[in-house]
C-alpha cells in the first residue's frame, strides 16, 4: 500500500515538474506580445481604467438632447472613453501603417499608399482629439 502511494506521489511531482518546465520554456510570439501591449496602452490612454473604477453614466439626456461627451475635463462618460479609445486605436494603426510602409522599398507605390493612409489616420486622430478638447471640453 505504501509503495502505491509513493508511486502516485512521485507521479504527481513528476507531472508538476514537467508542467513547470513547460511554463518556463514557453515563449510567445513577439507579434502577440506587441499586440497585447498596444491594446493595454490604448485601453489605459482611452480612460478604460477610469470607467471600470468610477462606473460613470453612458450618456445623459440634458436640455432636450443627449450628451455623449462630458462638458468638463474633470469627469467623463463611458462614451467619452469609447470615443477616445477608438481614436487612439486609429492613431496606433496609422503609426503601424507608417512603419510597415518602410518594408516595401521594392514596391514604391504600395509603400507610398500605406504611408499616406498612416499619416492620414494619425492626423485625423490628432485633429479629432484636439477638437474634442477645445470645442466640447472647453480647454
Amino acid at each position: 500500500m505504501a509503495h502505491r502511494e509513493e508511486r502516485n506521489t512521485s507521479s504527481i511531482s513528476h507531472s508538476l515538474f514537467r508542467l513547470h518546465q513547460k511554463i518556463l520554456a514557453f515563449k510567445p510570439s513577439p507579434l502577440i506580445v506587441n499586440i497585447i501591449i498596444l491594446a493595454i496602452a490604448v485601453f489605459l490612454f482611452g480612460g478604460g481604467l477610469y470607467s471600470i473604477i468610477v462606473k460613470p453614466y453612458p450618456a445623459v439626456y440634458y436640455g432636450g438632447r443627449f450628451l455623449f461627451i462630458y462638458p468638463q475635463l474633470s469627469e467623463q462618460f463611458i462614451s467619452d472613453s469609447i470615443i477616445a479609445t477608438t481614436l487612439y486605436a486609429f492613431g496606433a494603426i496609422g503609426a503601424i501603417l507608417m512603419y510597415q510602409s518602410t518594408k516595401y522599398a521594392y514596391k514604391p507605390r504600395q509603400a507610398y499608399m500605406m504611408f499616406i493612409v498612416g499619416v492620414s489616420l494619425v492626423i485625423l486622430t490628432y485633429v479629432s482629439l484636439e477638437a474634442i478638447l477645445h470645442y466640447w471640453k472647453g480647454v
